[in-house]
C-alpha cells in the first residue's frame, strides 16, 4: 500500500527516517512529507489559510532509502497530512505512519502533539493511521528501530481489517528483547511529562517541562509506557457529544433572542 510518512520534528528527524526506512522494508510505496522544522506541540493546527496561499516546499533525497519520495513543506504536520491527500505529491495515501517521536504522546496531553495531530487528520480523508512515540530524547534515543518496527506491524494489521482507525503507541526504548509485552490502556489524566511554568517577568513568561510527580492511574497508558510495556490506545477525533438538559439550554437561547435589544 502507499504510506504517508510525516512527523513534527522535521523531515530529516531520526525517528521519520526509522519510520520510512521500516515502511521500505515491509514492501510499502512511501512518500514522506513532513515539517522544514521542528513543529512540535502543534497538535492538528494548520495556520491562517486563506485565498493565494502559497506553502514553500522542497524535493529532498534520504541517503540510502532511494525510493522514498521526500518533501520539505512549511507547513506543521496535520497540513502535510491533508496537502498529501489532496493529492499534490502524487497518488493519495492508503495510511498514514507519523513518528517516530522521541519523547512519549501519552495521557490527555495528545491533545496537544503535532504526531497525534497528523494521525489524527488522517481521519478526516477516511485514513488509518499510527501515531508512534518511543520513551526519551532525540539525542539518546537507542531503539528507533524496535518502534518503527512495531507501528509498520500495527499498520499492517490494521490495513488488513475493515475498520478505521487511528492508533496511538508507545514503545520504551529498549531492545526488544526487554520490551516487556503489549497491553492496551486508556489515557491518563496526564502524561509522563508536564508542562510548569519556569518564570515569570514583566513580559515574559517561560515554561519548560518536568516528569510528572503525581501518582498516575493504574493501568493508563502513561504508567503502563513507564513500566516498559508497549501501549496501544486508539483515538477519537472530533465528534459531537451529549449534553444533559440540552432542551433547557434551547429555551433559554430562544427566550433571550425575543428580548428586546438582542
Amino acid at each position: 500500500m502507499r504510506v504517508l510518512v510525516t512527523n513534527d520534528d522535521g523531515l530529516h528527524a531520526p525517528g521519520l527516517r526509522a519510520l520510512a526506512s521500516a515502511a521500505m522494508a515491509a514492501g510499502h510505496d512511501v512518500v514522506a512529507v513532513a515539517p522544514e522544522g521542528d513543529r512540535s506541540g502543534s497538535a492538528a493546527s494548520i495556520g491562517n489559510l486563506g485565498e493565494g496561499s502559497l506553502l514553500p516546499y522542497r524535493s529532498v533525497s534520504f541517503d540510502g532509502l532511494d525510493e522514498v519520495e521526500a518533501y520539505e513543506l512549511d507547513a506543521p504536520p496535520a497540513l502535510c497530512v491533508i496537502a498529501t491527500c489532496l493529492e499534490a505529491f502524487g497518488a493519495r495515501p492508503d495510511f498514514v505512519l507519523s513518528g517516530v517521536n522521541p519523547g512519549y504522546n501519552t495521557g490527555r496531553a495528545t491533545l496537544h502533539s503535532g504526531t497525534v495531530g497528523a494521525a489524527l487528520s488522517a481521519a478526516h480523508f477516511g485514513l488509518s493511521a499510527v501515531a508512534v512515540s518511543i520513551a526519551g530524547h532525540e539525542r539518546t534515543v537507542a531503539h528507533w528501530d524496535v518502534a518503527a518496527g512495531l507501528a509498520v506491524e500495527a499498520a499492517g494489521w490494521i490495513a488488513a481489517g475493515d475498520e478505521m482507525v487511528t492508533l496511538n503507541l508507545s514503545v520504551p526504548d529498549r531492545p526488544r528483547h526487554e520490551v516487556l509485552e503489549p497491553v492496551h490502556a486508556g489515557l491518563a489524566p496526564l502524561g509522563v511529562i508536564r508542562t510548569e511554568v519556569l518564570d515569570r517577568t514583566a513580559e515574559r513568561l517561560e515554561l519548560g517541562f518536568r516528569p510528572t510527580d503525581s501518582e498516575l492511574p493504574e493501568g493508563s497508558d502513561s504508567a503502563m509506557a513507564s513500566a516498559g510495556h508497549v501501549v496501544i490506545t486508539p483515538l477519537t477525533g472530533i465528534r459531537a457529544a451529549s449534553l444533559v438538559g440540552v432542551d433547557d439550554l434551547l429555551v433559554a437561547l430562544k427566550r433571550s433572542l425575543a428580548e428586546p435589544g438582542c
